[in-house]
């Protein structure tokens, strides 16, 4: 059965909670959804706003403070909020991505070739076990011991060698603070999950981003080879419109293309747009150019009937006392007036949510 990318659309906004908010629990929906991109503290946050019905932002920062989800490099070697017993699953399965970083990486291979890395691995272990520790801290007490290697690059090292937690108040809405370290096994109190297999990632995959190529999820997890663990699966197929095979779980569901979308701000970093060898299901290669910068940052973006449409962001002025949050919209193509109705809709009631304190105003600004 071939698919449209309209069809694509459709089933990957459904699957990602975006055709209609979800009556979810917060750990829940970061499980439904594979875990949420978190290179920022807080994108996930918006990521749920966006998702479920009545998410109040206490509701995650809960789950970080009780230690029920926690924040560490997985996918793509990049930082992802999971829950507790995902992390302790996934991390064994990604650490391919980490071992290929430090024999590759440009700024730090060089700087930590010929070490013992298990020796660092062990002292660092012994180093958090004590106490959580700063990435300063990290790299100046492992450098008393290796005082001929940079501190950083000591740090680095540990951090792909070993699955280190980004603890609380790291991550906390209304918090701040640099990122401070614990060993994933001393932080998580759950019991030790069942090993995982890349079976079992795949699976999880497809249930929030199906159906998808083998080359969508290697994009989403950085992980090669994963032709073979699909050709192992039992499976249904489909074809894109260039006819490239499409895989997803034999019970799920793909909606009517025709199905309505609404009109949705996704937060910086969503995953909607970032777990995609082909991202064009949602967003257009002109138009990925102006969401995804050129150091990594990803904007926010305004889907209009399921597409990127363009990008918004907010400032903040005035003291406590006056403060006034505004919402901008910049639009990447002609909106129609009950897409701007809407966007204006949807902006006050996200600043009534991020900014309960603050005066409001949205803007969508005029096509440039």
């Amino acid at each position: 059965m071939n698919l449209s990318r309209r069809a694509l659309n459709r089933a990957t906004l459904d699957r990602q909670l975006l055709l209609r908010r979800a009556k979810l629990p917060a750990f829940d929906a970061v499980e439904h959804l594979a875990g949420l991109q978190a290179q920022a503290p807080f994108p996930p946050y918006y990521a749920l706003h966006a998702r479920l019905h009545g998410f109040r932002p206490e509701d995650l920062s809960k789950l970080l403070l009780d230690r029920q989800v926690v924040r560490l490099v997985l996918m793509r070697g990049t930082v992802h909020l999971v829950s507790a017993a995902d992390a302790l699953a996934w991390r064994p399965l990604v650490q391919v991505i980490m071992d290929r970083d430090l024999d590759t990486n440009l700024q730090y291979a060089a700087k930590i070739a010929g070490l013992d890395r298990g020796a660092v691995a062990d002292l660092a272990r012994e180093l958090l076990a004590a106490r959580p520790h700063t990435s300063a801290e990290l790299g100046a007490a492992l450098a008393s011991r290796w005082p001929d290697r940079l501190a950083g690059a000591l740090t680095h090292l540990v951090r792909g060698l070993l699955p280190l937690v980004q603890i609380p108040p790291r991550g906390v809405w209304g918090s701040s603070g640099q990122p401070t370290y614990q060993h994933a096994h001393d932080w998580i109190d759950v019991p030790a999950p069942v090993p995982s297999s890349l079976a079992d990632l795949v699976r999880r995959y497809l249930k929030a981003f199906g159906p998808a190529s083998v080359a969508d999820a290697q994009a989403w997890a950085g992980v090669k080879r994963l032709g073979e663990v699909f050709a192992e699966m039992d499976l249904r197929t489909y074809r894109d419109p260039e006819g490239r095979v499409l895989y997803d779980l034999p019970d799920a569901v793909v909606p009517d293309e025709d199905v309505p979308a609404p009109l949705r701000l996704l937060g910086p970093f969503d995953q909607t747009l970032l777990s995609y060898a082909d991202r064009r299901r949602v967003i257009s290669d002109e138009h990925r150019k102006r969401v995804i910068t050129q150091n990594g940052l990803v904007k926010g973006t305004l889907l209009a009937d399921g597409q990127v449409r363009g990008s918004w962001e907010t400032t903040k002025t005035g003291g406590k006392a006056a403060a006034k949050a505004t919402l901008t919209v910049t639009p990447f193509e002609r909106l129609t007036k009950r897409d701007v109705t809407a966007a204006e809709s949807a902006g006050r009631k996200l600043l009534a949510w991020a900014s309960p304190d603050a005066t409001h105003e949205v803007r969508v600004l005029p096509i440039s």
